[in-house]
C-alpha cells in the first residue's frame, strides 16, 4: 500500500474520530519467545504517527527492538455497525527522560477525569524515564460496514452476484 492510500484511509472522518477517541489501541507484536502478544494502550495520533509510551523494562520494548513490525486496531465497542481502524507499520522505540506529553495526552483520553489528577501525580512520582513507541503506518484499512467490509466478506458478496 503506498503512502497516499494510507493517508487517504487515515483522513476519513470515521478514522479521524477513532484516532481521537478515548478507545485504547490494541497493539499486536511478536514477543522475544516468538509468540504473539496484544496489549491495550492509550495513544495519541500526531497526524502522521501513532504515539504510545511505556516503562523501559516492559517486555514489549525489547521485543520491538528485535521485531519492530506491529499491527494495531482501534475499534468501537458499543456502536452498530462496528467501526474498526486497522494499522500496520514499523515501531520505533526511544527512551526519554521524564514523562512524555504524548503519554499524558493519550492517557487523558482513557482515564476518567475524576481520577486523572491522582493518576498523573502518581506517574510523575514513579517514572524517571519512559520509552516512546512511535508507529509509522505503512498500511491502513477502515471497516465501517457501510462502505467497507472485511476482504473475505467482500469476496463472498462478489461470488454471490
Amino acid at each position: 500500500m503506498d503512502a497516499r492510500d494510507v493517508a487517504e484511509v487515515l483522513a476519513r472522518p470515521i478514522s479521524r474520530r477513532l484516532l481521537g477517541s478515548s478507545i485504547p489501541a490494541r497493539l499486536a507484536y511478536v514477543g522475544l519467545d516468538g509468540a504473539p502478544r496484544v496489549v491495550p494502550m492509550g495513544f495519541r495520533w500526531s497526524g502522521e504517527h501513532v504515539l504510545m509510551a511505556t516503562v523501559p523494562g516492559a517486555a514489549k520494548v525489547q521485543a520491538l527492538r528485535v521485531r519492530p513490525r506491529v499491527a494495531l486496531t482501534v475499534d468501537t465497542q458499543d456502536e452498530w455497525p462496528p467501526r474498526v481502524l486497522q494499522i500496520r507499520g514499523a515501531a520505533r522505540v526511544e527512551q526519554v527522560e521524564g514523562i512524555p506529553d504524548s503519554y499524558v495526552e493519550g492517557s487523558r483520553k482513557v482515564i476518567p477525569p475524576a481520577y486523572f489528577e491522582d493518576w498523573e501525580r502518581g506517574v510523575r512520582a514513579l517514572y524517571e524515564r519512559m520509552v516512546v513507541i512511535t508507529v509509522e503506518p505503512d498500511w491502513a484499512k477502515l471497516l465501517d460496514f457501510d462502505t467497507t467490509l472485511p476482504k473475505a466478506v467482500e469476496d463472498l458478496l462478489a461470488a454471490r452476484r
